[in-house]
This record gives structure tokens, C-alpha cells and sequence, in this order.
């Protein structure tokens, strides 16, 4: 169903109902030679954690290091400039989504708040995890509990194609 005509696609419903969610933080980014691919490892908190490795493309996995362990460049990097138009546009990243898994790829979505509101965008997990790194106060990450079953497919929360019927 369609958006009111008042809100944006993608606005989040006022009183939205709690999250199955489970909050996660980047533990590691790790490159094996020769593979091709980083892979970022996030874990749970607390004991007994559990981790859930995330392939991503080697530039991908740099800009998230850079984001990760704050190191300065002498320019911004992509998700730097990003950040900091957020910023100037009085818009902030509230969460990071890793909504489920469908064909090996992990799909997630950045929660926004800005004057027009609050608003969901869907994006690369690569891509949310560093811009929620680059924040002034890290935006909190949270992971469908169902991702760390490894390479499962997690049909997303609230996607049509999931819905029996």
C-alpha cells in the first residue's frame, strides 16, 4: 500500500511496532589472500556472542576500515562527504537494518530522520555499516536474528514475496 499523499515514500509509520531486531557491532575486517573478497565480521554483544560475516567487494571493505578505525585521509572518502552533507542538511542516520539474506546477498536499509521526517532507504550493507560508523555518534546496527544462521535465505520483515498466500 501506497504512502499517504503527506508522506514521502519510504516515511516510517508513527508508532511503529518493535523491532525483532538484535543489535550487532563491527568486530572485524578481515582479507584472506588470495580471496577476491573482505569479508566485515559484525558480532552480538555480550557472552556467548554470535558473529555474522558479511562478503563485501575489497574498495567496499577499505572505506568501511577508514570508518571503522576513524583513520584520517587526506580528502573525504565517499561515505565522509555523505555523512557530512547529512549533516548540513540537518538529516542524521538513526539505524542500520540488516533486514535478511535472499540469494547470498544480505539486504539492509538506513533509518533517516530529518525535518521532513523519519524515512527508510534501502541500501548495500556495505554502505549503511560505514555511514552509521561516520556518524558523530554512531548510529546503532541491528541484524535480523535469523542472519546468523549461515547462508540460509531470510526473507525481510514486511516483504510481500515472504507472505503465504
Amino acid at each position: 500500500m501506497a504512502p499517504p499523499p503527506s508522506e514521502p515514500a519510504g516515511a516510517v509509520p508513527e508508532g511503529a511496532a518493535a523491532e525483532p531486531f538484535v543489535p550487532v557491532e563491527v568486530a572485524a575486517v578481515e582479507v584472506e589472500l588470495p580471496d577476491p573478497y573482505a569479508v566485515v565480521v559484525l558480532a552480538e554483544s555480550g557472552e556467548g556472542a554470535r558473529t555474522l560475516a558479511i562478503p563485501m567487494a575489497l574498495p567496499d571493505a577499505s572505506a568501511l576500515a577508514h570508518a571503522w578505525r576513524r583513520v584520517p585521509t587526506a580528502r573525504p572518502l565517499t561515505h565522509a562527504l555523505f555523512a557530512e552533507v547529512l549533516v548540513r542538511l540537518g538529516a542524521s542516520v538513526e539505524v542500520v537494518r540488516l533486514l535478511g539474506r535472499r540469494d547470498g546477498v544480505v539486504l539492509a536499509e538506513l533509518e533517516l530522520c530529518s525535518p521532513r521526517g523519519r524515512e527508510r532507504v534501502p541500501c548495500r550493507p556495505s554502505d549503511g555499516l560505514a555511514l552509521a560508523l561516520r556518524q558523530l555518534v554512531q548510529a546503532p546496527i541491528v541484524a535480523n536474528p535469523a542472519l546468523f544462521e549461515p547462508e540460509v535465505d531470510v526473507a525481510p520483515p514486511d516483504d510481500p514475496l515472504s507472505r503465504p498466500g
